[in-house]
């Protein structure tokens, strides 16, 4: 995961811009969107690498189902399920899920799995064991997910990262 700065947002805008491909574009223009690719790529070398957070819950109840979730990462129970387990409603757990931790419970419990396949990836596991010691159905929707979350593949990942 990347932070980049604000004009980089801007530069992205401006070379995406609908208008830019409504009309025959000039050498000045061409020119200008050159400079624009440049900033972007400065900008992008300069971005800075943030850590994957996983927030910790502060409810019981919510630490409960991290609990269970840890020990089983590739537990595909429901949230309604978890809750009849620990005695909460799902609309109850979905609030507490949004506002103490800023995410749902189905974007919480994807984090967790990639934390555990970074581990698992890290030890020299293949992408296919990963994926269902993680949870996922096939190999393909863990890839879908590792790289939306992490940025690269996990084929990739493991390959600049190798078992220690």
């Amino acid at each position: 995961m990347f932070t980049a700065s604000g004009l980089v947002r801007e530069v992205l805008l401006a070379l995406t811009d609908s208008r830019n491909y409504d009309r025959v574009a000039s050498d000045h223009d061409r020119a200008a969107r050159t400079r624009l690719r440049r900033v972007l790529v400065d900008e992008l070398h300069e971005a800075h690498e943030q850590p994957l957070i996983l927030p910790e819950p502060r409810d019981d109840r919510l630490q409960a189902i991290a609990r269970m979730l840890r020990e089983q990462p590739a537990d595909n129970t429901s949230l309604a399920e978890l809750g009849r387990t620990i005695g909460a409603s799902a609309r109850t757990l979905s609030r507490l899920f949004h506002n103490e931790l800023g995410m749902t419970f189905y974007e919480w419990r994807t984090q967790l799995r990639i934390y555990h396949a970074l581990v698992l990836l890290a030890d020299g596991h293949d992408t296919t064991h990963v994926a269902h010691a993680c949870g996922w159905a096939n190999p393909s929707s863990f890839i879908t997910a590792f790289t939306n979350i992490i940025g690269t593949t996990p084929g990739r990942y493991r390959a600049t990262h190798p078992a220690k």
